[in-house]
């Protein structure tokens, strides 16, 4: 289209004219096919770099890479879906990206070592784990700000988060204390603390809200927990570094990551059993799908690459250079969380 159009100028305009006209007519190219364009970038936190990547989701190609505050490792989507948050735990600070575009539209600073977060099912809650803190910053959210209920102290290393259906309580893993708090989000109190495996990483809700799955990343399995009762009913053997949680999105698979076996296990929710294992090395972190179930992006923590996986041979079909030690990753046509 382009290309017609100043072939057009060449034989009606001078050229001066042409280059006069062809911003106003790519504001109208891009408002025409920006949207689909938009929607196929891969946002990927390079949490060694201080950096995001931007990746073509159809040709795999890098878009753009730009820096933000010092060690982005989590983020998510706003429940309105019209934000992405990177949490940039040193930095201090939550940068708000456009979820289609990767571009940056604001920045809230003072929110302290927000190392993972995460919203509660009603969209109330706004939970933010401080690493090296040591504690759990809980904030009220009425759909734009967030507001400082209490800051809850942890014993150690508060590192991932799950909440349960009725968003009553939020569920921390403590890696240096190899512990599951629960905290009661109306009143911002520690309800009960129990010890799991050694350096517990990601936490898992099950779609019956009856057990939270627990990767044990000290050892190579996952714990398997009756939160109601606080007891451990099973432990499902996966991989050393048995890391993060990536749900399929039809309620009956979940995938586990397994960093130090550079695997990927899959679980069946039903029977709470490995059915499948996906070869991925370079250290395979957090994970995300497309929405169509058939294809899997995954951070290399180890190896500065994403891997693409087509979830229907279990292969790794491609592997894309980024930066340091990449981290979170998110696309916006996405499965489902459960």
């Amino acid at each position: 289209m382009l290309h017609r159009f100043l072939s057009s100028c060449q034989s009606r305009l001078s050229v001066s004219t042409a280059l006069r006209v062809l911003p106003a007519v790519m504001l109208l190219l891009l408002a025409a096919f920006g949207t689909s364009a938009h929607a196929t970038v891969v946002v990927v936190l390079n949490s060694g770099d201080a950096s995001v990547s931007l990746i073509d989701q159809a040709t795999y190609q890098n878009i753009n890479t730009f820096s933000v505050g010092k060690e982005p490792h989590h983020l998510m989507a706003t429940p309105d879906n019209k934000s992405l948050i990177v949490a940039s735990a040193t930095g201090n600070q939550l940068i708000f990206l456009d979820p289609k575009t990767g571009e940056i539209q604001r920045q809230l600073r003072g929110i302290m070592d927000p190392y993972q977060i995460g919203f509660s099912p009603d969209q109330k809650w706004f939970v933010a784990n401080g690493l090296r803190l040591d504690r759990v910053d809980v904030y009220h959210y009425d759909g734009h700000n967030l507001d400082l209920a209490k800051r809850v102290r942890l014993a150690r290393t508060p590192s991932h988060i799950a909440f349960d259906a009725g968003s009553t309580t939020a569920f921390i893993t403590q890696q240096g204390s190899d512990e599951v708090s629960a905290i009661d989000l109306a009143s911002q109190e520690v309800k009960w603390t129990m010890p799991v495996g050694k350096l517990p990483a990601g936490i898992f809700m099950t779609p019956d809200d009856k057990h939270l799955l627990v990767g044990i990343m000290g050892k190579d399995y996952v714990q398997v927990i009756d939160w109601k009762t606080q007891k451990t009913v099973k432990t499902i053997k996966t991989g050393e570094g048995a890391h993060n949680f990536r749900a399929h999105g039809d309620k009956r698979y979940v995938y586990v990551s397994n960093r130090v076996a550079n695997t990927i296990s899959v679980i069946d929710l039903q029977t709470l059993e490995v059915v499948g294992s996906i070869s991925v090395p370079g250290g395979p972190d957090c994970m995300e799908i497309t929405d169509d179930g058939k294809t899997m992006w995954t951070t290399l923590r180890w190896s500065k690459k994403v891997a693409v996986i087509d979830l229907t041979t279990n292969k790794v079909i491609k592997l894309i250079p980024v930066g340091r030690s990449p981290h979170g990753i998110y696309f916006i046509n996405r499965a489902a969380d459960l």
